[in-house]
């Protein structure tokens, strides 16, 4: 079973959201996901989707690019962006398709890995406002609820929409319950390709961390194992 991500899908069957206002790299860009998804992800392989799935801000909408994603080949792991407003409760989410689980607080196997993640946050170290401190702490919290419930696995790789690290900036609070909890790898989105040139690939501290954002990656699932 091989390990893929792509993140950042940004899809919008149900709304008014036509991504190539973002630039020409976007034109239907749902039907470069599809072709170059399902040229190289077989039906046991996994795909990590670190959030931004879909624009709809109703379950309902988002019912049809949720639809799409269950089409592709594969199994997948989804997790939640800072755009993903339709999302619903957890069990209501892991309710709909065998082949598509929804991560929060809680983790996913694979193979002797366990799958862990959470959202994340912007990092607050200059940053006063105090809805996202409360976000960035509530974040902490759901990080360590997802690797907790993980506790019988010695290899862990977690996915997050923010970065925790990029070249101009670290959210250390992240960082350290990374360490803490021996993490291998960090799979992450919500960077777009205009601020490429921000983004951490490699090994760091023993932490390997891995850049999926759809249009830096030209929409080709990334292979990490």
């Amino acid at each position: 079973m091989a390990l893929f991500a792509l993140s950042d899908l940004h899809l919008s069957f149900s709304s008014n959201k036509p991504m190539d206002v973002f630039g020409k790299v976007w034109e239907n860009h749902h039907l470069k996901i599809l072709n170059n998804w399902n040229t190289k992800v077989k039906e046991d392989d996994l795909v990590l989707i670190p959030g931004d799935i879909s624009w709809a801000m109703k379950f309902e909408e988002a019912l049809l690019d949720l639809e799409f994603i269950h089409n592709l080949k594969g199994k997948k792991v989804l997790l939640k962006g800072n755009h993903d407003y339709w999302w619903s409760s957890i069990s209501k989410l892991n309710s709909l398709y065998g082949d598509m689980f929804f991560l929060q607080n809680n983790f996913y196997p694979y193979e002797d890995y366990a799958i862990c993640g959470t959202r994340g946050w912007i990092n607050i170290d200059d940053d006063n406002n105090e809805k996202n401190q409360k976000v960035y702490n509530r974040e902490l919290i759901r990080l360590k609820l997802s690797l907790e419930s993980a506790r019988g696995y010695d290899k862990k790789i977690v996915i997050m929409h923010y970065p925790p690290i990029t070249k101009i900036s670290i959210a250390q609070e992240f960082i350290d319950i990374l360490k803490e909890y021996k993490v291998e790898k960090v799979i992450y989105g919500h960077v777009h390709y205009d601020a490429r040139h921000i983004c951490v690939n490699g090994n760091i501290d023993g932490i390997e961390y891995v850049c999926a954002s759809a249009d830096i990656i030209n929409f080709d699932p990334i292979r990490i194992f």
